[in-house]
């Protein structure tokens, strides 16, 4: 499970769904809904601003309470985004959701963004790998290595 995130990129695609600071609360909720997300990155040109995830709606929309037609997603959006590189691998990014406590990673190297994982995409990742590893010893084990 030693892959890098650009090998994982790869596999899953660097497409990352945006929003506009602007943009209310409402429409990046639509957005999430109609793409089957949980967050959205924001973004100013090519620049990360922060970072629109349920857990904002939640405890800075519904909890505050906020009305999601008139509130600006700038104004509830996390600002101290957890970055990683694509060189880390992706045992190393799964140790940063975890220690940091968030549910999903910008992927930036040199500035630019090359993607975003999330702790669903990881444990996926992971999971496939695990099975395919138990696979190749059970069958190196019952003689039927290599397949």
């Amino acid at each position: 499970m030693s892959d890098s995130l650009t090998s994982f990129l790869g596999h899953k695609g660097s497409t990352v769904h945006s929003v506009a600071p602007n943009a209310t609360v409402l429409d990046a909720v639509r957005k999430m809904n109609e793409k089957r997300i949980g967050a959205l990155l924001v973004c100013e040109s090519s620049e990360l601003l922060g970072i629109f995830t349920e857990r904002d709606v939640l405890c800075r929309v519904v909890d505050s309470p906020r009305d999601p037609a008139t509130t600006a997603v700038y104004e509830v959006m996390t600002t101290e985004v957890v970055t990683v590189h694509p060189s880390m691998s992706v045992e190393e990014a799964m140790a940063v959701i975890s220690e940091k406590r968030c549910r999903h990673l910008p992927v930036i190297e040199d500035g630019a963004l090359r993607g975003l994982v999330s702790i669903g995409d990881l444990t996926r990742w992971a999971s496939r790998n695990q099975e395919d590893h138990i696979r190749d010893l059970v069958n190196y084990i019952t003689g039927k290595y290599p397949v």
